[in-house]
């Protein structure tokens, strides 16, 4: 199912825009003039492979719920390009990951405890699940965060961003980035999630009935409503514009820009994630992940086109923020290379079915009653019933530890850090920061 058009960062839509195809992204022609058989030879070669890899799509991997993606804005399609020159670079230990809601980012955050975790980096780490939200994110809520003391290496659970209280915590050289999703596909797991404790949720009997007249059910001085209207704005630590016009939602997403030098895109998260490990100069293993904390496809609702549209200007600044960082999504894609990046993305997912046939009972995802080890089952919150993984049984001790770690749910892995940091009684001066 496609998606809107956009112009600017307007909510304007046409009809969508068709996806890029084998015939648009042929290889020069000038590479037929050699001269040489055996060059020509290797050079056909090359191209035939590099056809079976066009002769589809960028595979879009769809949301983490299954919904239909939106197709690329004007202003980012990838183009045909060759891959960027390596260059020498030192793999980053500093890095602020701005949780957003709803948008697969725990998946991210499992590949971040594990990589710290394996490196014995420091954690900023709340004292519960998360840091004070939705009140703005305070330094002080960090345990073991002392003015003046050691910082930390990775700050990753959820928050609502606030930069200057951030930088308290977080060395200066960190590397901040973040990840957003239709606004469309989001509003619809938001309300399925938070339909419990956003009172505009609760009041509407269905989705649909909600967005008939979302005004009348939204009230934004209620607790909880934030979740009910451009939640992204609001994880983003951006308050609504004061004065109408284009220019201070402008202002507020060149701020952004400043901040978060990545912002990943949920509908293409295995690009993403290639994406996010080449700047962070990790190696390919490192960004290998299961999906968690996933619905039931049961549990999903897909959006008929006419409610996308409503669900997209309801949330009108949501909608331009992830233009905004569509784009720049593609301006990253074009500048690391388009086929480069199908080739790395195709060596992710050939990694990520061999460990779930080396990981999993079943090869796949489960529904918490198939979990019997509790270390392991994910937490149920809202309506829908959320998946997670079981293992195989008779593991041997290496595959064991691997495999544990890349199916522990976000809050028993934090609980682990914790405790790894803290210790058993939560003091603050357990050791932590090994490998800065």
């Amino acid at each position: 199912m496609g998606g809107s058009r956009l112009l600017g960062v307007g909510l304007k839509k046409t009809p969508p825009v068709p996806p890029p195809n084998a015939e648009r992204m042929k290889l020069p022609l000038a590479c037929c003039r050699l001269q040489v058989l055996g060059a020509a030879l290797a050079v056909c070669m090359t191209i035939g492979f590099t056809l079976q890899l066009l002769g589809a799509p960028f595979q879009r991997r769809g949301s983490p719920d299954q919904l239909p993606d939106l197709r690329l804005l004007p202003g980012g399609g990838a183009v045909e390009g060759g891959p960027s020159p390596s260059r020498p670079c030192q793999p980053r230990r500093h890095i602020v990951f701005l949780k957003t809601h709803k948008t697969g980012s725990s998946t991210i955050v499992n590949l971040l405890h594990r990589f710290g975790e394996t490196r014995g980096l420091r954690f900023a780490l709340p004292p519960r699940y998360q840091f004070g939200y939705p009140y703005p994110f305070q330094a002080r809520r960090v345990k073991g965060y002392r003015p003046g003391g050691p910082s930390f290496d990775i700050l990753c659970h959820h928050m609502r961003f606030d930069l200057t209280e951030v930088q308290k915590v977080m060395p200066p050289d960190s590397f901040y980035f973040s990840i957003v999703r239709d606004p469309g596909s989001l509003a619809e797991s938001a309300f399925s999630y938070y339909r419990g404790v956003a009172p505009a949720f609760r009041r509407a009997g269905s989705l649909a009935q909600f967005l008939e007249a979302p005004g009348r059910f939204y009230d934004p001085a209620e607790r909880g409503n934030h979740y009910a209207r451009n939640l992204l704005w609001f994880d983003f630590g951006l308050a609504p514009p004061a004065s109408p016009g284009p220019e201070a939602v402008r202002a507020a997403l060149a701020q952004l820009d400043r901040t978060f030098p990545l912002v990943l895109l949920t509908e293409h998260f295995d690009e993403s994630l290639v994406l996010l490990r080449e700047a962070l100069c990790w190696a390919e293993e490192d960004v290998d992940a299961f999906r968690h904390n996933e619905r039931s496809p049961r549990a999903v609702r897909p959006l008929a086109p006419p409610q996308a549209t409503q669900l997209r200007a309801w949330n009108a600044l949501d909608w331009k923020l992830y233009a905004h960082f569509n784009r720049s999504f593609w301006r990253h894609v074009e500048a690391f290379g388009p086929d480069r990046l199908r080739a790395e993305v195709a060596r992710l997912r050939e990694r990520r079915q061999e460990l779930a046939r080396r990981c999993l009972q079943g090869g796949g995802p489960v529904e918490a009653a198939g979990i019997p080890d509790e270390r392991i089952r994910p937490f149920q919150f809202g309506q829908a019933q959320i998946l997670g993984y079981a293992l195989r049984p008779g593991l041997g001790p290496v595959d064991q530890q691997l495999c544990t770690r890349l199916v522990t749910p976000e809050l028993q892995y934090k609980d682990r850090l914790d405790a790894r940091q803290f210790g058993a009684n939560g003091s603050a001066g357990a050791p932590g920061g090994a490998g800065r």
